[in-house]
Formats: C-alpha cells, structure tokens, sequence
C-alpha cells in the first residue's frame, strides 16, 4: 500500500478529509458571501421574531384577553422549543440536504409568523411561538457547518461574524421596531412585516 493509497478514501477515490488535499481544495474553494449575507438577514428576521412579543406585551395581552405575563411566556416556548430542536435536529436531518432544511425552516418561520398574527386565541399563539423556537433551534445547530460550506477555512471567523451580526443587530433594533409597528399597524400587523 503506498501512502497516497492510504489517503484515499474507500468511496470513489475521493480523498479523506481531513487529508492535506481536501485542506488545499477547500482553501480554494470560492466564497459564497451572498449565501453568507443572506444567511445573516434570515438571522435578523429570526431573533427579531423571538424578541418581538417584549415590546408588545399590552396590546397582545389585551387582544387575546390573558395577562401580560402569559403573553411573555411566549419568550420562554419559543425558547424551550429551539432548545429541543438543537439537541435533536443533527439525528432528525441525517443526510438531508442541507439547503432544502434551511429553506424548510425558512418557510416555518413565514408560517409562524403568520399563525402568531392570525392567532384567534392565547393557545394557537403559543403554537407559532413554538413554531419559531424550532426555526431557532434548527438555524442555530446548522450554522457553523453552513459557514464552513460557503466560504474557505480561513474566511470562516469572518462569516460566523456576519451571522452573529444579524443576531446583535435585531436584539437591539427588535424591541423598539416592534413597538413602533405596533403602534402604526398593531401587533398582528408587526408580526407580518
């Protein structure tokens, strides 16, 4: 056996990873920072979603009749429901495509929305709030193996970064965004856009 041999992996000849050749290959490999961008922007939407109901407690609270405490038990769901998904979602999605999960978890994040703001009682409220806990959780399982895919090794702190932009951009603007939506469109109107 030579030693190029022993770097081969049993399927189809590829190299192993991890080997000196899938390195360089992957160093050149081009950088997708639109995929990156757009990555971010659903990270936005995201965290934006969980943080929305924090600005408007009163009006949702009196809309479906139940105390501004329950209504911010919708933080707390949604929270224990990205839990949940994390600790599941690698053994669920198995050899799922990666870009077909991201882009189901994207429409269950338009469908949570959508439920949230139709919602016509505390309990379907509560089940799109579970909804975006999913989407949170799923999301953030996947997305540093997503940055390892769409830009080289040495670009993935850059890419994490610009993730994790998005993330810190909605929890500040989220909460006065929201309130300001509310008081133009109400809160079912806020949680559409």
């Amino acid at each position: 056996m030579t030693a190029n041999s022993t770097a081969l992996s049993p399927k189809k000849g590829a190299p192993e990873k991890g080997t000196p050749e899938t390195t360089a290959q992957h160093e050149q490999q081009t950088a997708h920072w639109s995929s990156v961008f757009a990555m971010s922007l659903c990270v936005f939407a995201l965290i934006a979603s969980e943080f929305m109901p924090v600005s408007l407690l009163t009006p949702i609270g009196s809309d479906l009749q139940v105390s501004e405490g329950m209504v911010g038990q919708s933080i707390t769901v949604s929270g224990a429901f990205a839990v949940l998904t994390s600790l599941t979602i690698t053994s669920l999605a198995g050899a799922m495509n990666r870009k077909t999960l991201l882009l189901a978890l994207t429409t269950l994040m338009g469908v949570s929305g959508a439920i949230v703001a139709m919602a016509p009682d505390y309990l379907t409220f509560m089940v799109g709030r579970a909804f975006i806990g999913v989407v949170i959780g799923g999301f953030w399982s996947m997305s540093a193996a997503m940055a390892m895919r769409l830009v080289p090794i040495s670009e993935v702190p850059k890419a994490l970064s610009i993730f994790n932009g998005g993330n810190a951009l909605a929890t500040v603007i989220a909460p006065p965004l929201g309130s300001y939506l509310g008081a133009i469109v109400g809160w079912r109107g806020a949680f559409f856009v």
